[in-house]
């Protein structure tokens, strides 16, 4: 048993990591929204090991460490026709059913789609927001929401208006019908309904997919009496989110308001903002957006499973497993049994490490998550590959089983005895 290790497939392999999430990080940015999620992952997945793979066999052919003479001179060919099988196939297979299993829904987990705005239209707003830069945060929001999303508009005073039935936003199109009906709105002298306005949403609500998560947005700058145990039973009861935004309630001197849009969002599970200045709300709605309850294997977690152990749990043990089936993999097109068990275990830990990092390092900004993924693919690629040097390898080994010294065996593929010296370390 010999432990060995190319110091070149190392560097390679690094250099595969970070070509493979230059490519990555180009994917998420162009097709994230646009394309479903689980295919998108399993893609991520795919490229890294493509290019990985690929630099991995470059570094074999320049100087075969691992695999030996031999297998440069007769079995190089076969490695290159199994290189995009065994790695980029696979492990976009592999990817793309570990997201799905990470997206499924657990007791009340649901992915947001169904998003409404209730958006106070009362006569104080002439004071608080006389710009009506509410509405235009609202427009900025809808224009932010992917093709998969659909969104809901109420104004309320002291009766609540529905001015935007539910729609899918699929393209800007759409997104234009819904400006134009909060362009249309006119200001009021009218007092403030909480309640009735809340009652409103869920009625709205309860006309969707139950399957589908949805979330509303309340925004107001006033109080009003609200029985929340009441109003918000059906919220609690579906999982729906109430996200609440106070306009100017702490400039003026507003507690009672501030506190009941506080109570609203904490009962719910929602979040409150408390904003002086109407300008900065295309700010608080963007915030809103970004932190809804989306989950995918490479980014941050957000919503109400933000913290739930379940999933912490999940999103580590399936990247250990990609990181084993990437190892796996590269054993697959060497074509090397004893390659493929030192790179499956090197692959298990540092799948296990790359867990680890995203979930405990991905925070939502952009710069700091991409530098997240960036080491997470390093590791992979680095630690796997200097395993070799830690699970050793028969060296008198060849396709068809382990042999004696100085034996001779039939080459599979030409027919013909072959010398025990030129099949040393062949694995399969």
């Amino acid at each position: 048993m010999q432990r060995k290790i190319n110091w070149l497939l190392v560097l390679f392999s690094l250099i595969g990591g970070a070509v493979g999430f230059v490519i990555g990080e180009v994917l998420l940015g162009q097709l994230f929204g646009r394309m479903p999620g689980i295919l998108l992952i399993g893609l991520y997945f795919g490229i890294l090991a493509l290019s990985i793979g690929l630099f991995c066999l470059i570094a074999e052919v320049i100087s075969p460490r691992l695999n030996g003479l031999s297998w440069r001179q007769r079995y190089m060919g076969t490695s290159w026709k199994l290189l995009v099988p065994a790695t980029l196939v696979m492990l976009l297979l592999a990817g793309t059913a570990f997201e799905f299993i990470y997206e499924l829904n657990v007791g009340r987990a649901k992915t947001v789609k169904d998003i409404v705005l209730i958006i106070d239209n009362s006569g104080s707003m002439m004071e608080t927001d006389p710009d009506d830069l509410r509405y235009e945060a609202a427009k900025s929001f809808v224009d932010q929401m992917d093709s998969s999303k659909q969104v809901a508009v109420i104004v309320f005073n002291d009766q609540p208006e529905l001015i935007q039935p539910f729609v899918r936003v699929r393209d800007q199109g759409v997104k234009n019908e819904v400006h134009a009906a909060i362009d249309a709105l006119e200001a009021t002298n009218f007092g403030t309904d909480i309640a009735l306005a809340l009652e409103l949403g869920m009625e709205q609500i309860k006309g969707l997919d139950s399957a589908r998560g949805a979330m509303a947005i309340l925004l107001s700058d006033g109080f009003s009496d609200v029985n929340t145990a009441e109003v918000l039973a059906d919220y609690r009861g579906r999982g729906v989110v109430v996200n609440t935004v106070g306009l100017g309630l702490g400039r003026y001197g507003n507690s009672e308001g501030a506190s009941l849009l506080k109570d609203i969002a904490s009962q719910t599970g929602g979040r409150y903002y408390d904003e002086a200045d109407a300008a900065n709300l295309s700010v608080v709605f963007r915030h809103i957006y970004d932190n809804l309850d989306e989950r995918t294997l490479v980014t941050e977690r957000t919503g109400l499973m933000e913290h739930s152990v379940y999933y912490t749990i999940l999103r580590i043990v399936l990247v250990l497993v990609l990181g084993a089936l990437l190892g796996l993999s590269l054993g697959l097109m060497f074509d090397n049994r004893f390659l493929a068990r030192s790179f499956t275990i090197g692959g298990a830990v540092s799948g296990l490490l790359a867990g680890l990092l995203l979930e405990y390092g991905l925070d939502g900004s952009p710069v700091g998550d991409a530098m997240i993924r960036l080491l997470a693919c390093l590791i992979l690629a680095a630690v796997m590959t200097m395993f070799s040097v830690i699970v050793p390898m028969r060296e008198n080994e060849v396709r068809t089983g382990i042999r004696r010294r100085g034996a001779s065996v039939p080459n599979a593929a030409a027919g013909y005895t072959e010398p025990a010296r030129d099949r040393r370390s062949r694995g399969f």
